[in-house]
């Protein structure tokens, strides 16, 4: 009896039981639905507040990124001061000659630099050479627009410096404006190797032009054969023209053309090949080497050796061209002496 009591007040309490584990469960998903609601809100709303902060409205970026945008915020910065800096020089009228140009339609690069080089009491050599192929003036000037040839007479200073030789040049230049005065050479004959490569190289450093040009100042140029050989190489990085030669290296001094460091030529006592010194031409890329190399590129007795001796060593196409050999002046040729 008692067990079977028991059993009808287990059935009579088993619907009241689900009833109410149903009611706890229901309860239980509102409040957890509830609470995950709200945490989603709560995320969004911090989301928004540190982007509103750090001001990237993005997503939070890498380390990486991090510095680069300090990186371009510091450049940003220091762009800004070159500016000012700027606008300051360009009031004060300190304005770049890049800058300057930039402005205007680019200037065609000239053909050729020519370099006549020149000494202290060859005057009448200058008014000759001015009458018969390097005029002056207007003419000099439309020679330089329309042919892009540039002639100047080179020369360094007087070992007194200042003193009358130096005036007779400056009154020289100031009628003609033909002059390219090495400041920092001395004039001596047995400096002519040197004043050729610093001719080089500050004519490199003065004028872009496709090819540099060393004359004496007793040698007829034909201008019009010399532009239209130099237009036929332009395609060449790297030449080196003129009248190739060869020769005797005198090793006793006294000689007219003694070499002091003969020894160096070898046993033969024979130069390396070379264009002779009354004229010959470098592309651009070869006055740039000698303008970099100045300091340590070596010099000899002569200057046509010097030179040739600079490229013995470089990637160079050495053009012998009869038109360049001023013994005589034959019919094309480029120069013939005086």
């Amino acid at each position: 009896m008692q067990s079977k009591g028991s059993r009808n007040v287990a059935v009579v309490r088993s619907p009241i039981s689900a009833l109410l584990l149903c009611t706890i469960a229901a309860m239980a998903s509102f409040y957890v639905a509830g609470r995950l609601w709200q945490d989603a809100e709560t995320r969004v709303y911090l989301g928004k507040e540190l982007d509103r902060i750090t001001g990237q409205g993005k997503s939070a970026i890498s380390v990486d990124d991090t510095l680069k945008i300090i990186g371009c915020r510091e450049q940003q910065k220091k762009l800004t001061a070159l500016e000012m800096e700027l606008a300051a020089a360009r009031q004060e009228g300190f304005v770049s000659n890049h800058l300057s140009t930039t402005k205007n339609a680019p200037k065609k690069r000239p053909l050729v630099v020519i370099g006549v080089l020149t000494s202290f009491g060859r005057k009448n050599n200058r008014e000759v050479i001015r009458k018969a192929w390097m005029s002056s003036g207007d003419a000099l000037k439309k020679m330089e627009d329309q042919k892009g040839v540039i002639a100047r007479f080179v020369i360094g200073r007087s070992a007194n410096r200042g003193d009358s030789l130096d005036r007779g040049i400056d009154i020289e230049d100031k009628n003609y404006n033909d002059f390219f005065i090495l400041e920092s050479h001395v004039e001596s004959p047995e400096e002519l190797p040197k004043k050729t490569k610093l001719f080089f190289a500050h004519a490199a450093e003065r004028w872009e032009a496709e090819y540099y040009a060393k004359v004496n100042d007793d040698v007829y140029v034909n201008i019009d054969a010399l532009g239209s050989t130099l237009a036929a190489h332009i395609d060449k990085p790297r030449v080196y023209i003129g009248c190739m030669k060869s020769g005797e290296v005198f090793s006793e001094e006294g000689q007219k053309w003694y070499e002091p460091d003969w020894w160096k030529f070898g046993d033969g006592k024979t130069y390396f090949r070379h264009a002779s010194g009354e004229m010959f031409v470098i592309s651009k890329a070869l006055a740039r080497f000698v303008s970099i190399n100045r300091a340590i590129l070596r010099t000899y007795a002569f200057d046509d050796v010097s030179t040739g001796s600079w490229f013995i060593g470089l990637d160079v196409k050495h053009i012998d061209d009869k038109k360049f050999c001023c013994a005589s002046w034959s019919t094309g040729g480029i120069c013939a002496g005086a």
